[in-house]
């Protein structure tokens, strides 16, 4: 049955598990074979007389399993072992040893073997046993290695994304500013809406909130490069109106799909708390928290980015506020969601709980109950599906900013 080199033993059985047995001696070998004929198990296997003959044999095959002499005629010991887990790479391994080398065994499975076996103290029940065992142990390994190494890359992906959310740049204390962010992909930190603000060298804040169509990573990414942008153009003393427009550019240039949109509001809210200039393009309104209650606001404004491609198309409106009015900026995800059957909260049902608010709240609290009202109603209908973004802003006396 062993007359040349990579004889198929059982060849005509039907093979239940592939063994490569890496064994010089015909003798030694002749016995395994023995034993596998009455294994309750079946076996399919191939016999290598030597390391190198091993290593062509899984060149082009991968059995489920190798069974390895720690003393072959071209490698011995844990060297033997290194070069059969480098050629079958989580496959796992059973050593097998003589009396007097039990104590290479262990040594082998401290090194990554699945297990050992001693010539002469084997049977077709250990074998079977062993081999069963061994190709367990390795898938769990192989499953927790690749647990561990998920884990790892959700851990970094957390910590990736975490870095991209934006840090709201402010020189002083004059501005009380509340963010809130809920992406809305399963396991994502972060979507397609983004925000930003920065307070120039004059003292004007510039504000800035959008929404990339989507919900994937190519969407948050774009966002993430808009925002960048927006606040490159402003720290470069670039006027509203003509960052918009190089913001439209920057999206057609960079959109994975050519039907990539992207709706945009900014604001820069002069140093003397007196007025407020806004863009907009394609966004939502805003509501306005004054003394005399909370109002919603759309100005005119321009499409959305990536639809159409006539520059200069986004007129700047101009607000009277004082310093006591609050601006609350949103996306869309947080009026669109799903509030009954056939329902969604809308723009009405919106303003209608944020009128309701306690008007001393301030914006952490006024954001909060504002979110949380919503993911409560969303809640028996899937919850909020989509990205949500919120923005309050305000005008504080003291030196402080949330």
């Amino acid at each position: 049955m062993i007359g040349t080199d990579g004889v198929r033993f059982g060849g005509s059985r039907t093979a239940m598990v592939s063994l490569l047995l890496i064994e010089d001696d015909f003798g030694d070998a002749v016995l395994v074979e023995e034993m596998a004929t009455e294994a309750a198990v079946e076996f399919d296997i191939v016999w290598a007389r030597s390391l190198d003959e091993a290593r062509l044999h899984l060149g082009t095959a991968r059995p489920d399993c190798v069974v390895l002499d720690l003393n072959l005629p071209d490698a011995r010991g844990l060297d033997a072992l290194d070069a059969v887990q480098r050629y079958a790479s989580g496959v796992p391994v059973i050593v097998m040893t003589g009396l007097a080398e039990e104590g290479a065994g262990l040594i082998a499975v401290a090194e990554g073997a699945q297990d050992y076996l001693v010539k002469g103290h084997v049977d077709a029940q250990l074998l079977t046993r062993a081999v069963r065992y061994a190709i367990e142990r390795k898938r769990a390994e192989l499953a927790s290695a690749a647990l561990r190494a998920s884990e790892q890359r959700s851990r970094e992906n957390a910590r990736l994304e975490r870095g991209l959310l934006p840090v709201p740049l402010l020189r002083s204390g004059r501005m009380e500013v509340v963010t809130r962010y809920r992406a809305g992909r399963v396991g994502g930190l972060l979507g397609g809406d983004f925000f930003d603000v920065v307070e120039g060298d004059d003292g004007a804040v510039h504000v800035l909130i959008g929404d990339v169509c989507g919900h994937g990573a190519d969407e948050a990414a774009l966002g993430v490069g808009l925002r960048i942008a927006w606040r490159t153009l402003v720290l470069g003393g670039i006027d509203a109106e003509t960052a918009m427009s190089t913001l439209e550019e920057l999206l057609v240039a960079e959109r994975a799909r050519s039907h990539i949109f992207a709706t945009v509001t900014s604001m820069v809210l002069a140093a003397d708390r007196r007025t407020v200039e806004i863009v907009r393009a394609g966004h939502p309104g805003i509501l306005l928290r004054t003394p005399g209650g909370v109002q919603w606001l759309e100005v005119p404004g321009g499409p959305a980015l990536g639809v159409g491609r006539r520059r200069g198309q986004w007129e700047k409106s101009i607000l009277e506020i004082d310093d006591r009015t609050g601006l609350v900026l949103f996306t869309d995800g947080l009026f669109e969601a799903r509030v009954g059957p056939e329902e969604r909260l809308g723009e009405d049902g919106l303003l209608a709980y944020a009128r309701s608010c306690d008007d001393q709240w301030d914006g952490a609290e006024f954001v909060d109950s504002m979110i949380g009202h919503v993911e409560g109603l969303a809640a028996p209908y899937g919850g909020l599906s989509d990205d949500v973004a919120v923005l309050h802003v305000r005008w504080t006396e003291t030196e402080e900013a949330s």
